[in-house]
């Protein structure tokens, strides 16, 4: 079976697309999260707060991100995907954030075979208020649980490729996670 964090090959220029796995579909209250060990979808929890997914929410396979999981990626495109489905996507921007499971990176990316949104080539070309709600979602979403989250404002595309290959980077310095 192939596992989607181990298997999916990166392109070796990643400033054009990267395949994203997405765990969660854009609009959704479900969190899903990667079981690293067998590359199935796990149900972490139901979102404690009336909040939903703003985009679709996913991770960039063959990433080792600062949380000790891969790199979160939001995709920005007109419909909700399946889970696990693979999405090519280009990286416009991203932002910074704390909360009770560490620090880690937020990658916003569009994707790129949805006619929509593949023109966007920096996140100051987004509407102003698509930006107050991806920020405001990860403020906001663990209120309930009485979990505090700080989000930072959202940074260019230089350095969110920055990012990626960090946490690319982090992988192979890992020698890759161990399957089991």
């Amino acid at each position: 079976m192939t596992h989607p964090l181990h298997d999916i090959v990166l392109p070796d220029d990643r400033t054009e697309f990267f395949p994203v796995v997405v765990e969660i579909p854009k609009g959704s209250k479900l969190k899903y999260e990667l079981d690293k060990k067998t590359g199935l979808l796990m149900l972490d929890r139901v979102l404690f707060s009336s909040v939903h997914y703003p985009a679709n929410y996913g991770f960039i396979p063959q990433t080792h991100a600062g949380d000790g999981d891969p790199l979160d990626v939001l995709v920005l495109m007109q419909e909700p995907v399946y889970p696990l489905t693979i999405v090519r996507a280009r990286a416009i921007g991203g932002f910074f954030m704390r909360d009770d499971q560490g620090e880690d990176d937020k990658i916003v990316a569009v994707a790129v075979d949805d006619p929509s949104v593949a023109h966007y080539r920096h996140h100051s070309e987004l509407p102003p208020h698509l930006v107050k709600e991806l920020l405001r979602f990860f403020r906001d979403y663990k209120i309930l649980e009485n979990k505090l989250t700080e989000v930072e404002e959202m940074y260019d595309r230089e350095r969110a490729l920055k990012v990626i290959e960090g946490a690319v980077a982090g992988y192979r310095a890992k020698s890759g996670w161990n399957k089991g």
